[in-house]
């Protein structure tokens, strides 16, 4: 016969039982073994061992980023390297080697490994040999090809999943900063030293204690992450984050729970030294609370540290009736949560209250340092009228002991307000849309004064009155709105206090918390009288009538 014909019939006869084995047999063996191997990069390992598969995260987050940011392609790439690697270990070492050059070209069975007892047979699976190696070849082909677009489409599953979960993150953060806008929150720490403002505060695991400083959706959650310790922690506010304790990422101190879920309102006292003011502001703290006994307004400290802070402030009052003088550089603020009505329709602030010594606001040097006034919502003067050297000259000679038995302040009211108007114009940037509440003190002595007019009036008319109309026209034209009471801290603590001047103390601070949009209801129609009054001043409140809290009678001079 024909060589050629002969060679032509072999090879003919070799590619259809390559092909044979390939379609019934090598194909499928490929494929299952490539998927099974595949399987293994996602399947579970022995609870308790190492697994190798797991990358080791190393960042400051005590906690490891989420499966869809990191280790799902970890696993998918991982998933691919093992079925190429099995497709190629059954081509070459199995098939090729074992199976083809070990058994059919010995002329020994390709299943059993048994050697064939008739040469006929050793000659026949050495006939069978091309044809098994061609069906290997085509076999590894066509399983790679499917494996590939197997892959493909695997990726395509992983990127969707990848961009549900990254739709999830940017929506949680977007639905986050959307809700802080529209309740105007922004983070500042309270504590000297710091002040800064900051995205996100450090929030600690209650299981383990650790600092999760990313605690919000990103490569570590979309909805929550998962800490070290193996506790589940919510990445958002409205999720449930609230409830962790926080610290400030820039001095590490301790921060109260409602930072981040409530607007903060920043409020300076400024005077001068010995004005009266650590005494107004515990004035300020007794008139909200009995302000919250009769309306809708609701007061509570921030933290317990705050607590203690007043309590101890009661204390010094209660023993000497007089508050120690300020002490240290620059103060810590008091915090307090001020709110509107109850339940889940309840309005809140989280007020600062600063009360800095006043030496340092003397001049712009010691005045550039309080960075806490480059947050301030509003500025509450205290201006102590019997520091100002214009009234002390008009007083008769027993007013004038009297104006030096109560500890006039070192500065007057002018001088108070030239030696920081600038800085802080320059560190806030927006004194003109700020409001002013001006609280002249020591209205005990002052009503006693024969030399000086009562202020019976428009407090602001009658510092005219005095000689101190040009502060007057100052504030008013520096800020957007300027008010004006006269209060007796004196009067508003201790032993026997007034309620009527405790109220009256803590006007100030409700009409500048009124500006931030935290208004006060009226008391029941029953009662036919207003509970929050709104001073009169030389400015009218901006904005429509609130029908819940109408205008009331002027009593800021009363």
């Amino acid at each position: 016969m024909d060589p050629v014909v002969v060679a032509r019939i072999f090879g003919l006869a070799t590619v259809a039982i390559g092909v044979l084995i390939c379609l019934g047999y090598g194909l499928w063996r490929f494929l299952g073994l490539a998927l099974g191997a595949a399987a293994t990069a996602f399947s579970p390992r022995t609870p308790g061992s190492p697994d190798p598969r797991i990358s080791p995260y190393t960042g400051p987050e005590p906690t490891q980023p989420a499966y869809w940011a990191r280790q799902m392609w970890i696993d998918a790439v991982a998933a691919g390297q093992t079925a190429a690697h099995a497709v190629w270990y059954l081509l070459v070492h199995h098939w090729l080697d074992e199976l083809v050059r070990r058994r059919l070209l010995s002329g020994r069975g390709a299943s059993s490994g048994e050697r064939a007892e008739h040469v006929l047979g050793r000659l026949v699976l050495r006939l069978l040999a091309p044809a098994t190696a061609l069906a290997a070849l085509l076999s590894a082909l066509l399983a790679a090809a499917l494996l590939l677009g197997v892959a493909v489409a695997f990726a395509a599953q992983l990127a969707l999943v990848g961009g549900v979960a990254l739709a999830g993150v940017l929506g949680g953060r977007g639905a986050e900063r959307l809700w802080k806008l529209a309740r105007g929150i922004r983070m500042k720490c309270p504590y000297p030293g710091c002040y800064r403002p900051f995205p996100l505060a450090v929030h600690l695991c209650p299981g383990c204690g650790a600092a999760h400083r990313e605690l919000r959706p990103g490569r570590f959650g979309a909805l929550r992450h998962v800490c070290r310790c193996g506790r589940a922690l919510p990445t958002t506010a409205l999720g449930g984050r609230r409830g962790l304790a926080l610290r400030c990422p820039h001095c590490d101190q301790e921060l109260p729970a409602a930072v981040g879920t409530t607007r903060v309102v920043h409020l300076p006292l400024i005077g001068g030294t010995s004005a009266g003011k650590t005494m107004l502001m515990a004035a300020m703290l007794d008139g909200l609370r009995s302000w919250s006994h009769e309306s809708a307004l609701t007061v509570e400290f921030a933290s317990a540290a705050d607590r203690r802070e007043a309590n101890t402030l009661g204390r010094q009052l209660g023993a000497s009736g007089w508050a120690l003088k300020t002490q240290g550089g620059q103060p810590r603020a008091l915090m307090l949560l001020v709110g509107r009505g109850r339940g889940p329709l309840r309005r809140r602030r989280l007020l600062y209250l600063y009360d800095p010594m006043g030496e340092s606001l003397r001049d712009a040097a010691t005045t550039r340092l309080q960075q806490y006034l480059a947050h301030a919502d509003g500025v509450v003067l205290v201006a102590d009228v019997l520091a100002a050297p214009g009234v002390r000259r008009a007083l008769r000679e027993g007013d004038g002991r009297l104006a030096v038995a109560a500890r006039p302040a070192d500065l007057g009211p002018v001088d108070t307000y030239a030696a920081f108007a600038g800085e802080l114009q320059g560190l806030g940037g927006r004194r003109g849309r700020l409001g002013v509440a001006v609280v002249v003190t020591k209205r005990d002595v002052l009503d006693r004064l024969s030399s000086l007019p009562r202020p019976d009036g428009p407090v602001d008319a009658w510092l005219g009155e005095i000689g101190l109309d040009g502060l007057v026209r100052t504030l008013d034209h520096d800020f957007a709105a300027a008010r004006y009471w006269a209060v007796s801290a004196h009067a508003a603590t201790g032993a026997g206090a007034l309620v009527a001047e405790q109220r009256r103390a803590a006007e100030p601070l409700l009409w500048l918390l009124s500006r931030t949009g935290l208004r006060f209801g009226g008391p029941p129609a029953a009662a036919r009288r207003p509970l929050l009054p709104r001073p009169r001043g030389r400015t009218r409140p901006t904005g429509p009538i609130d029908p819940i809290d109408p205008p009331a009678p002027d009593r800021s001079s009363l």
